[in-house]
């Protein structure tokens, strides 16, 4: 490769990252600049007013390059006003060894079209776990975990820090399963993912930048050759390993892995399911990644650098452009909603700068835009409804690609499987007395007034505006409730009640509505403690619902509700007609229901509450010991 290439190929992509910056800073103005300058200024620096200072530090921790970075040097006598550092001069320059921190790179969303007010930011702080002993490791731990502080307290935008060995990048290592990470069910998927969407905080190049000539193939194994022979005379880039191929059965790893996350994100990994299940059937053609790659350094002079989500989006259109046309007509619905594109609004923002190209590749009518912009103003049952589709056709993708991929999860953790599976499960699988998922495609939609209402034979909860269309009905209006709070859709103050001919009371409904959620949250899998899954299903906490519709001066209770939550995050309730069955229902469950919290309800206004109380405790004490009011 000749020298001319490689640097040539240096600046157009640092003339591509600050690109990737800027993006960021328009999004994200008051974030960014703390994500993209203050960051390397705290890793770099030592003062004790400044986040993330160790006392007693052995050696200086110190980001590659920040000394020499103008955008960092411009603002630091900014920084150290704000943080009350007196000290002439930079912070930046040490007479003293240091301890290298290689670079500084984002991963995902930040700085692309798909960046919303809901996206975190993963931050990979690049290291040679070599050159750092046991006491250097545990004070560079300390002083992420005190930045990481300052910025929960600070930012906006979630931000996640990921210190990563730069040993284990090359070699794909990212772990197993947990709350921020894809464990093996993702591994070259992650890196093609880095390398398609990374910007360059400050530090080193990845090397394989500079892999690209447009006359020939370049070797990346012959590159990292010549490049520790000093062939071209540069220092600022870092090996972090090349990607060729993927092979087929880490697919349906990240598959399973996405559904995961679609569970409770749906619109945000449709877009990643369908990119899985492109670059599955379309094993030969070359990597995104490198598509990408070769589009931002093919350019000559004046570049129109292309924003890596949509260049991602317009693959996967182009791919499906020969399905159904209303599935694909929905696909785009997906992607305008999911990245918050607005057009034919009055304001103007970069999103539809971007975007706009590809919307005149593949159009959507107008009056659907009008439409879609009002998203978070539709109908509960309208959002729900496109919430059911988006869910459907992720099952119709996972199915495809499983079909394809059968029995081919070589790689794939055991544990990670099982314990994915098992969210599934939590989520989708029907089980006798369980809570249904309500799938609201976006997490704050409009939530209507409630009504409730008795027909004699059944309760119905309706909006208010729309008496013709129920949320929820059941002859148990302790279930309506507790489908209403499961799914996040109650709120006190927002509910009303028709004249009916039952003894319940708006004020009993709202009491019995705060005690559920109280005990049991709202649904959120992600809530749920990854370990769980790798346990026998068991049940944690019980409610036990005392004659909620019977009169409050009748003694001889024969009406009882279990509501009963599992360690996999899923809701029951079981209503029971006599103390007899309510004791049967336990001595059937007598291994699941053994430890768990129980705690009961019976109106206030009950003349005979203690002695009701009592006698429920006594009927189910044989199994549970751990009562509670």
């Amino acid at each position: 490769m000749l020298s001319t290439r490689f640097l040539q190929n240096k600046q157009i992509f640092l003339s591509y990252n600050n690109f990737r910056k800027k993006t960021f800073s328009q999004l994200a103005p008051k974030d960014s600049e703390a994500i993209l300058y203050l960051l390397p200024w705290f890793l770099s620096v030592n003062h004790p007013s400044v986040p993330g200072y160790v006392k007693d530090i052995v050696m200086p921790f110190k980001v590659y390059g920040v000394d020499r970075y103008k955008d960092v040097l411009k603002r630091e006598i900014v920084f150290k006003t704000t943080f009350k550092v007196k000290k002439e001069g930079t912070h930046l320059r040490y007479s003293t060894n240091v301890n290298l921190i290689h670079g500084i790179y984002t991963i995902g969303s930040v700085g692309t079209i798909s960046q919303t007010s809901r996206s975190d930011c993963d931050v990979w702080i690049c290291i040679d776990q070599k050159d750092f002993d046991e006491k250097a490791t545990r004070q560079f731990n300390q002083k992420v975990n005190l930045i990481k502080d300052w910025f929960d307290a600070q930012l906006k935008i979630p931000v996640y820090f990921f210190i990563s060995d730069i040993d284990d990048i090359r070699s794909c290592n990212f772990g197993n399963v947990s709350d921020e990470s894809s464990g093996s069910t993702q591994k070259n998927i992650l890196k093609e993912e880095f390398y398609r969407t990374s910007i360059l905080i400050c530090g080193k190049i990845p090397l394989w930048w500079a892999c690209y000539d447009d006359d020939r193939p370049v070797n990346y194994h012959q590159l990292i050759d010549e490049y520790k022979r000093d062939v071209y005379g540069d220092n600022d880039f870092i090996d972090l390993g090349n990607i060729e191929s993927i092979e087929r059965g880490e697919y349906i790893g990240a598959a399973l892995w996405q559904f995961n996350k679609s569970l409770t994100h749906p619109l945000k990994s449709i877009i990643k399911m369908l990119l899985l299940e492109m670059l599955l059937v379309s094993p030969r053609e070359e990597l995104l990644c490198h598509q990408f790659r070769n589009s931002i350094l093919s350019q000559g002079v004046n570049p129109v650098y292309t924003d890596p989500s949509m260049f991602t989006m317009e693959a996967i259109l182009r791919h499906n452009e020969g399905i159904d046309a209303d599935t694909f007509e929905f696909i785009k619905k997906c992607f305008y909603l999911r990245y918050e594109i607005r057009f034919q609004s009055k304001n103007v923002t970069l999103k539809e700068t971007l975007a706009k190209e590809l919307i005149r590749k593949y159009p959507i009518a107008r009056e659907e835009i009008l439409h879609l912009n009002d998203f978070s103003g539709w109908p509960l049952h309208e959002q729900t409804e496109f919430g059911d589709r988006v869910i459907s056709l992720l099952l119709k993708i996972y199915k495809g690609i499983s079909t394809l991929q059968s029995g081919s999860t070589q790689g794939i953790d055991h544990k990670d499987l099982t314990v994915i599976g098992r969210k599934l499960s939590s989520c989708l699988e029907k089980k006798a007395n369980k809570i249904p998922v309500m799938h609201k495609p976006i997490e704050n939609p409009d939530l209507p007034v409630l009504t409730f209402r008795n027909d004699g034979k059944r309760w119905q909860v309706h909006p208010h505006k729309d008496p013709s269309r129920f949320i929820v009905e059941s002859p148990d209006i302790v279930y309506c409730l507790a489908y209403l709070v499961w799914n996040d859709i109650y709120f006190s103050g927002n509910v009303r009640m028709s004249p009916n001919p039952t003894a319940v009371t708006l004020q009993e409904i709202m009491c019995l509505a705060k005690m559920i959620k109280d005990i049991f949250g709202v649904y959120d899998i992600t809530n749920v403690y990854f370990g769980n899954f790798l346990k026998r299903e068991r049940t944690t906490k019980i409610l036990i619902v005392v004659s909620f519709e019977g009169a409050p001066n009748k003694g001889d209770v024969s009406d009882f509700c279990v509501l009963y939550q599992n360690n996999w995050g899923e809701l029951f309730e079981k209503r029971i007609g006599s103390p007899e069955l309510l004791k049967d229902f336990f001595d059937a469950r007598r291994v699941t229901f053994a430890h768990a919290e129980v705690n009961y309800y019976i109106q206030r206004s009950s003349h005979y509450y203690e002695k009701i109380i009592e006698r429920t405790k006594r009927t189910i004490s044989h199994i549970i010991s751990d009562n509670k009011i």
